[in-house]
């Protein structure tokens, strides 16, 4: 588990606790080979860097990482650097700068917190496994094995149990066991090679193709299919879901259109890859940009009368080889108008035309205004849920909790009450 400091630099300063309990001070720039340091050491680097962080909205703009997303650091490290080292300092840092509210993803859920390396925390998630629809793990293959929550263990516990297993690489292959990010799952199922300009290196987009998409939203989907045959046929079942196979998933019409012919294995020079100047983005007169998707012939046509294009250049629209000259003459065509001054004709049109919004702006947009699309819970503006069902209600229940927030709560449901406060004392479990 790693606090880790944005400077905002060029490095990456990380905070870990280490097995013997000594604070552990890496330097991305320096390798991450950890080195144990005094802790006058690592306050004394702190303070020197502190106009860095001072640039990043101060110190107290931390993040947390651990083995799974928006993982909060163990008291123990809270504790030993906030208060070892931050408040001698005399920095003010607020511990939950990160944790709980601001994590959108973690609304509506329940936490306990359970330390499954010990045997009894290993007998606790086995009694939630009893009555348990579905287990979601994320860890590298092996390690709940190691810690006796397998799958054969747990669905003989409960034979109707949907056991969920995420990972990068999936359960077996070269490289199940290596460490990744969504960059690296997305760069190997051919996704990442496919985005960006020819002329540059392909840019991350985001961590929405593998994380989220090629990850979560299958295993969810996943977990929907398996749910139907645990009512069908009584039997539950392990979901394998590897980041790389779900981002390849979602690439599926384009490697359909690649076996065709239509599609060419080289980024920006097809049709949805930013090549064809009409799909893709301009820069406006102001710096901002928008965003035109006309690809059927009366969309393009439209797009034509509203830009006042009548070169005889335009009318092969499908010839890919004038593709770039004509990018080049729209490029100067957008920056005739500011973005609004575009809106203003375009928008709300069968251009397919949207102007491309900071996160701040689309919060504020129209047409997510008149549709919820986002929400405000303790003054937190995010994203609301969706899909909008026509008989169930989509609402959020309650806002991020941190972790461990529902311990006791979840404990007295299983009847374990009375060795509550005797798993706490020994780590076994833990409480916010």
């Amino acid at each position: 588990m790693r606090l880790i400091v944005d400077s905002g630099s060029t490095k990456t300063d990380w905070i870990c606790l280490n097995d013997e309990g000594n604070l552990v001070f890496e330097t991305q720039t320096l390798g991450l080979n950890p080195q144990v340091l005094d802790e006058h050491i690592i306050e004394e680097r702190i303070i020197n860097n502190y106009d860095l962080y001072q640039n990043r909205k101060n110190i107290s703009h931390l993040f947390f990482y651990g083995a799974g997303c928006g993982t909060e650091p163990p008291k123990k490290l809270i504790k030993k650097v906030f208060e070892s080292i931050f408040v001698k300092a005399n920095i003010d840092v607020k511990e939950d700068t990160y944790a709980a509210v601001y994590s959108a993803a973690s609304r509506g859920k329940k936490s306990i917190a359970v330390d499954i390396r010990k045997q009894e925390g290993q007998e606790i998630v086995k009694k939630l496994v009893e009555s348990a629809d579905v287990l979601i793990e994320g860890f590298r293959p092996g390690v709940m094995e190691k810690n006796n929550l397998g799958p054969d263990e747990l669905l003989s516990i409960n034979p109707k149990l949907i056991y969920g297993r995420m990972t990068g690489w999936g359960q077996n292959g070269p490289l199940a066991n290596a460490a990744g990010h969504d960059i690296n799952y997305i760069a190997l199922s051919g996704v990442l090679g496919a985005i960006g300009k020819k002329d540059s290196p392909p840019p991350p987009p985001l961590n929405l193709i593998g994380d989220f998409g090629g990850g979560g939203m299958l295993l969810a989907l996943g977990v929907c299919a398996a749910l139907n045959t645990v009512n069908k046929e009584g039997k539950g079942q392990v979901i394998d879901a590897a980041m790389t196979e779900g981002s390849a998933l979602l690439m599926s019409m384009m490697y359909g259109m690649l076996n065709s012919g239509i599609w060419t294995d080289s980024r920006d020079s097809n049709l949805l890859d930013g090549a064809a100047h009409f799909y893709g983005c301009y820069e406006c007169k102001d710096g901002n940009f928008v965003s035109i998707g006309s690809i059927e012939p009366q969309f393009y046509s439209l797009l034509r009368e509203k830009m006042n294009i009548d070169e005889d250049i335009f009318d092969n629209q499908m010839d890919k080889n004038s593709w770039s000259e004509l990018r080049k003459n729209l490029e100067n065509r957008f920056k005739e108008k500011t973005r609004d001054e575009w809106c203003e004709i375009m928008e709300g049109t069968d251009i397919c035309f949207a102007p491309v919004l900071s996160m701040n702006e689309a919060m504020s947009h129209k047409h997510n205004i008149e549709r919820e699309s986002f929400l405000t819970m303790e003054n937190v503006t995010q994203p609301s849920p969706a899909p909008k069902f026509s008989y169930s209600k989509s609402e959020v229940s309650h806002p991020p909790v941190k972790v461990g927030t529902h311990t006791r709560e979840i404990f007295e449901s299983l009847g374990l009450e009375a060795n509550f406060e005797d798993l706490i004392s020994r780590e076994v479990i833990s409480e916010s």
